[in-house]
């Protein structure tokens, strides 16, 4: 059952992008979701932006549930069950590059804030980089890429950091952005033997390892995730390549 939450606050991140505070007095990890109900409209998995008392959504506006979050204002309830899933972990001490595709920057906020790492943020412009200013207030490095070269370095956020790991030595890699950014960075660690954790996305409906729908190989993305290790991603045959619909049906991602 969700909870009502009044939403504090809302911040404009970028044209289509938009962060939702509210007041949830739960625990909640770097890299956990909560699912978050739009009556009327749809509940949809969400991952955390922030993970204090004050917790926060960041969400893109792409789907009738995300439009309809977007038309949501300071002092409006919406419905919140979790949080949910395993978060990044095993992290202290580690010297750490976060990489960030489009809006899955968010979700490494909370990572990004207790640890200070270096940061990348991916976008396909400049008018979709989202966070950049509250990162450089953690981050001693932070570096921009574009795919059309608007901003920062020409190319894509794995190009970027194959570059920066060849300048300096990280002990982690932590990534959450589109499958298959995230698929080709895997491989990029992989190849230079380096681990890292992954932040998936599936579709999911009740998201805690109950109906299956977020099934990718055995692997629950809610509950077994969403946070996977290289070691984790490479026994997933499916990455990278299939997805689920809401129908249950394998796709081509």
């Amino acid at each position: 059952m969700s909870d009502a939450v009044r939403i504090t606050a809302v911040r404009t991140e970028s044209h289509d992008t938009k962060t939702f505070e509210f007041i949830l007095n739960r625990e909640a990890t770097p890299g956990q979701f909560v699912m978050i109900w739009i009556p009327g409209v749809d509940e949809i998995p969400m991952s955390l932006s922030s993970v204090g008392m004050i917790k926060s959504i960041t969400v893109k506006a792409i789907g009738d549930a995300t439009k309809a979050i977007h038309k949501l204002n300071e002092g409006d309830l919406v419905g919140v069950r979790g949080p949910y899933g395993n978060g990044f972990s095993s992290y202290d001490g580690k010297r750490i590059l976060a990489v960030g595709g489009g809006v899955g920057t968010a979700a490494l906020m909370p990572l990004i804030r207790a640890t200070g790492a270096d940061t990348i943020i991916g976008a396909r412009n400049a008018n979709e980089i989202i966070m950049e200013e509250e990162t450089k207030g953690h981050s001693k490095n932070v570096w921009i890429s574009t795919d059309d070269g608007s901003r920062g370095f020409k190319g894509n956020a794995v190009q970027l950091m194959v570059e920066k790991m060849s300048l300096k030595k990280y002990d982690l890699v932590a990534a959450c952005g589109p499958e298959v950014m995230l698929y080709h960075l895997h491989k990029a660690c992989v190849d230079a033997g380096i681990e890292c954790l992954l932040s998936l996305e599936r579709f999911m409906k009740c998201g805690a390892g109950s109906c299956g729908s977020c099934v990718a190989d055995g692997m629950r993305i809610c509950a077994d995730g969403p946070v996977f290790s290289k070691e984790q991603v490479s026994l997933l045959k499916e990455f990278g390549k299939f997805k689920r619909d809401p129908s249950g049906a394998c796709v081509k991602i």
